[in-house]
């Protein structure tokens, strides 16, 4: 079995193992490792946070609920493994220790390491990269010291025996080894070299920082796997970018391949909404024409966002945000697959966990929901009703948007508005109600 203690109250980074890469918590990376390795037959989460047990249970594991006494700063991981073992009501020939802190552990690595335990090859198995550092320490007064080798000697790497710098990612151990010594190593250790990519480990937020940008820029989905997708407007289906006459009226672009895509979500029934910050009659004839559903005119995208998918019966992990910017990453913060355009904000690239090849308002619209799969049965007739009017009479003011000007279509298609100065309450149109009947969920 696999035990992946994962306390609240981490000190370098508050909520550590809630910390997201690449649109993944760390802890649901070290479970999804875990019950991707086929040995492993249970996965429990040892915990002292009602937030982390909720994120163990929604990733697919039991929780054990860690008592006080051996969650504080000085308790020991053995403490919590052995706590949890007393616990389980079931006896294991085998403890996979796991930790939350190791972002790209290799489930075939745990694999090997099982198997030699379980074969009698050794008794605990940890993992662990080739170092070819020469290490130093400090002494009582503070003169260098040579550690593990001769200061005088300066041999070739190939001419040196091999380090090992064990990752702290996983360690395989003897249960029955583990319960009599209290200690994680004992009997005949042996190391599964694990590459140096699988090797980073998070301890600040430089750590942290560091590992977003290598997910951002290796781990590419090549399905998104949910239940409803959700988008911001300006820079995601535009450009980010306005043409401004002299008048103050504005005109934005988007692109005509995007509506192909939505229309094919939303006609298998697929929710689809767009939240934008801005509250605009372009946003508006925009998803009248895509017919979906629209809120505008927020601050608080993260808290409309929980409510819609509240509304929707929907699962936050299942649901898709794409964005652009910062005022994007609350919203990231709700969903199992936050995604970002190609050019997005530096924050955004970081946090997401899927980057799409193309910009905002050059098709990154069409390419999250080709990635999005749908029943080939989906050929559900589109509504033709017209949008019932959501903004109230002339909230623009007389100099306002003129509603007999055509929508913002396509490329060639441009809609003109004018901003609203006014303050105004968050504003949630609904055009794919009739779709929702039969929706069908996406495995």
């Amino acid at each position: 079995m696999a035990i992946i203690p994962a306390r609240g109250g981490s000190k370098g980074i508050p909520l550590k193992n809630l910390q997201k890469v690449a649109g993944i918590s760390l802890l649901a990376r070290a479970i999804n490792a875990a019950r991707s390795t086929p040995s492993i037959d249970r996965v429990v989460v040892s915990t002292d946070h009602e937030g982390i047990a909720a994120e163990a249970i929604r990733s697919g594991a039991e929780v054990s609920h860690r008592p006080a006494d051996i969650a504080g700063d000085t308790a020991s991981s053995e403490s919590a493994l052995i706590y949890t073992l007393a616990s389980l009501g079931e006896e294991f020939d085998t403890t996979v220790f796991m930790q939350c802190t190791s972002p790209f552990i290799d489930s075939a690595s745990i694999d090997n390491a099982v198997t030699a335990v379980r074969d009698g090859d050794a008794d605990v198995v940890f993992s662990a990269v080739e170092d070819h550092s020469f290490l130093w320490r400090l002494d009582d007064g503070a003169t260098a010291v040579a550690v593990g080798h001769e200061a005088s000697f300066r041999p070739r790497r190939q001419d040196r025996a091999k380090h090992y710098n064990e990752t702290g990612a996983f360690y395989v151990m003897r249960t029955d080894g583990l319960l009599e010594h209290q200690h994680r190593f004992f009997g005949r250790i042996a190391i599964e070299e694990v590459p140096p990519e699988h090797a980073r480990e998070i301890d600040d937020m430089s750590d942290l920082s560091l590992v977003r940008a290598i997910a951002s820029t290796q781990e590419t989905a090549q399905v998104i796997d949910v239940d409803a997708l959700v988008t911001d407007f300006d820079g995601v289906h535009t450009d980010d970018g306005a043409y401004v006459d002299e008048d103050g009226n504005e005109q934005v672009r988007i692109h005509r391949g995007d509506g192909m895509g939505v229309s094919r979500l939303v006609r298998s029934g697929l929710p689809v909404m767009i939240l934008s910050k801005e509250r605009n009659p372009v946003v508006t004839r925009r998803a009248e024409k895509l017919h979906v559903d629209v809120t505008q005119g927020i601050d608080n995208k993260s808290q409309v966002l929980r409510s819609w998918i509240d509304d929707q019966g929907l699962d936050p992990a299942r649901v898709a945000y794409v964005g652009n910017d910062i005022n994007d990453l609350e919203a990231f913060d709700v969903v199992g697959w936050p995604i970002a355009v190609a050019d997005a904000h530096p924050k955004v690239l970081a946090a997401a966990r899927v980057v799409l090849d193309r910009p905002g308002g050059k098709g990154a619209v069409r390419e999250v929901c080709d990635l999005i799969p749908v029943s080939n049965q989906a050929t559900q007739q589109l509504p033709t009703r017209a949008l019932a009017s959501v903004l109230g009479s002339d909230p623009f003011g007389s100099a306002g948007h003129n509603e007999d000007a055509p929508a913002a279509a396509d490329a060639h298609q441009t809609p003109t508005y004018r901003p609203s100065i006014q303050q105004q309450q968050p504003l949630l149109t609904n055009h794919a109600e009739g779709l929702r009947t039969n929706r069908k969920q996406v495995s």
